[in-house]
């Protein structure tokens, strides 16, 4: 799935959050302070300390847990009346633009050509003259990223006004599922939308469908700080998801403290991020940009259960951390031994073991806020049967480094489907029938079918136009007009040795078929290989898959057992049968991988593709045979 990513959100709600402050700090202090010129009235002070009594009172029944400060208090509640206040007129607004499809797009499309059409592209396509979006259609070819690619060279080098008007925020690298990463622009206008029609949209439906998520409590949330570096002109590049420097106001609502997220070792932020969690009975939320990344945090959690419940009982941090001297120093000050809650999760564990850990470690877990679809949906369903059993999960967006695409306005669905925003990009459909025809003809909103699979094609706030994003999405629905959409696949995540085209989508249905049969069988990870890239390790013959799987339960599988996966996927797709059937591909060649070598090989794709922790996503269709050698060194079956 692309990246459903929080982007800055968090830095810029916290300006309003501030502001709203001083105001009741302004409040506060004209009740009779010291250095008060005017007095106020005394009917009004008392109704005015009524209503903070009120005001109080509203949010002492929203605290659960102890040891938090009432600035913190007060910043967090404010917060949450404030977006939930925006999310209602947004909502208003997206249903208001659900009703007329055609003219919200347009509008949106004209409000982009209108900004950029002084800027160097805008005047190559004469976008000033464009008038509707059919003239732009005829005027402006459908594009890829080489399009671009010189272009945002010239910005990087320090060029003004090229793609658009203003400087961007950060020159944002994609997650590189695809192959490799590509750099786009991110503007402040990008992440105005994603507050204003993401966020507030999807954290008004989050408190509608889970109520308890307006409770004042702490968020455990799994990101890190990325390393960055600049362009010859200074500009940031790096993922633009949310950072803890982009959300610095909003620290203090997290478990984690401010020090850990200067830990430039993810292994080591990781267990400062569980060690300070695990020591908060009361947390409320679990949340990160990836169902993957709370799952290896779930993970590491078991792996290190000891060490974390020493570190509480003895009220210190890990000695064999490396940590810089301040750091520790920090954190350790914000230590005290804690025996009896050492002793609480002790007993959590003995209950259980880690199955359904997460509620008895924290019984007022309210939510796990994170991406659970696409290549991520094997992470969600194995935390929901085993960690975080009995937790409900929401997956808010759907969005990437080119900006936010939809919202997910059933949060207690099970299938994760999603509205299309239509005042976030311009959205154009590719027939899955015409995706590698020369010149293909492109359907709009209120042009598409429900049933009927589609390339995305966008026009964005961020000098992009006609993009051909790479996303299949399939239309499962409409609200109002608008499409309602589920991610199938990525293009570049699709395996085809002779043209068969076998879609991620398709592959982990047939995947998980063949791993219920085989006795006692959890699946972990996985990926695949086309036997093209492995060279003379593929062993020759007709071109075959090469599957590589992390299991649970199991150390071995027997041939027959290796064969219910192709015989899986021949069941699902004629195409791939046919094919099985001529000879003209050979039988997959089905590899365990020993534990933890999916994780290890995670840190290999980072490098390559100069990816964060952040945004990372398991590539399930991997195309570099640095990585197929990696994962055959970890064959122990």
């Amino acid at each position: 799935m692309r990246k459903m990513a929080t982007l800055g959100f968090k830095a810029i709600l916290c300006s309003g959050i501030i502001g709203i402050l001083a105001v009741v700090v302004a409040v506060g202090l004209s009740f009779g302070l010291p250095g008060m010129v005017r007095p106020l009235p005394t009917a009004f002070g008392v109704l005015s300390l009524g209503g903070m009594a009120l005001l109080w009172r509203d949010i002492r029944w929203r605290v659960k847990g102890e040891n938090r400060a009432v600035g913190s208090l007060l910043s967090q509640y404010l917060a949450v009346k404030l977006v939930g206040w925006l999310g209602k007129r947004q909502r208003a607004k997206l249903e208001t633009d659900t009703q007329d499809i055609r003219r919200a797009q347009e509008e949106t499309l004209l409000k982009r050509l209108q900004k950029n059409a002084n800027t160097l592209y805008g005047k190559q396509y004469d976008f000033a003259s464009i008038k509707d979006c059919e003239a732009f259609r005829q005027r402006h070819p459908v594009t890829g990223y080489e399009h671009y690619r010189a272009l945002v060279q010239r910005v990087a080098a320090g060029e003004t006004a090229v793609l658009t008007p203003e400087r961007p925020l950060i020159l944002a690298m994609t997650s590189g599922t695809s192959g490799q990463s590509s750099m786009l622009l991110s503007t402040k206008d990008t992440n105005t939308e994603f507050f204003l029609q993401g966020v507030c949209v999807c954290l008004e439906a989050m408190q509608r469908a889970f109520p308890a998520t307006v409770s004042l409590q702490r968020t455990l949330k799994f990101f890190y700080t990325p390393t960055l570096r600049h362009s010859e002109a200074g500009i940031p590049i790096g993922p633009n998801s949310s950072t803890p420097a982009s959300s610095r106001h909003m620290l203090h609502l997290l478990t984690t403290p401010e020090p850990a997220f200067r830990v430039p070792s993810e292994r080591d932020a990781l267990y400062c991020h569980l060690l300070f969690a695990l020591k908060d009975r009361s947390l409320g939320t679990l949340e990160s940009n990836f169902a993957s990344t709370v799952f290896y945090a779930f993970r590491a959690l078991q792996e290190r259960w000891d060490e974390l419940l020493t570190d509480i009982e003895l009220g210190r941090v890990d000695p064999n951390l490396k940590l810089e001297p301040e750091i520790r120093s920090a954190l350790e000050k914000l230590m005290a031994p804690d025996p009896g809650r050492a002793s609480e999760l002790r007993a959590a564990h003995g209950e259980g073991g880690f199955e359904g850990i997460a509620l008895r470690a924290w019984p007022q877990l309210n939510l796990v806020l994170a991406v659970d679809s696409g290549s991520n949906q094997i992470y969600g369903e194995m935390l929901r049967q085993h960690y975080c059993r009995g937790v409900p999960f929401y997956s808010p967006f759907y969005a990437a480094t080119e900006g936010l695409i939809g919202v997910n306005l059933w949060p207690e669905q099970e299938r994760r489907q999603y509205l299309l925003c239509p005042r976030a990009m311009f959205c154009e459909f590719l027939p899955e029938a015409s995706l590698d025809e020369e010149t293909p003809h492109t359907l709009l909103m209120d042009q598409v079918r429900e049933g009927h699979n589609y390339e995305l094609v966008i026009t964005n706030a961020s000098g992009l136009f006609r993009y051909r994003l790479g996303d299949i999405l399939k239309v499962v629905g409409f609200h109002n007009q608008c499409p309602v959409v589920e991610f199938q696949y990525r293009r570049g995540q699709m395996l085809s040795v002779r043209g068969e085209k076998v879609s991620e989508a398709l592959f982990l249905g047939a995947l998980k078929n063949a791993v219920s049969q085989w006795q006692g069988a959890k699946l972990v990870d996985y990926c695949c290989a086309e036997s093209g890239i492995l060279g003379e390790s593929s062993g020759g013959g007709q071109p075959q898959y090469h599957v590589f799987l992390e299991l649970k339960g199991v150390r071995n599988l027997t041939e027959e057992q290796r064969y219910k996966l192709d015989q899986s996927l021949q069941e699902a797709s004629a195409v791939y049968k046919s094919f099985r059937l001529k000879g003209s591909i050979g039988p997959m060649r089905v590899q365990l991988v020993s534990e933890g070598a999916f994780q290890e090989v995670k840190g290999h794709m980072m490098a390559y593709s100069n990816t964060s922790p952040n945004t990372f996503k398991m590539h399930r269709v991997i195309r570099r045979k640095e990585y197929a050698d990696f994962l055959l060194g970890k064959t122990i079956s």
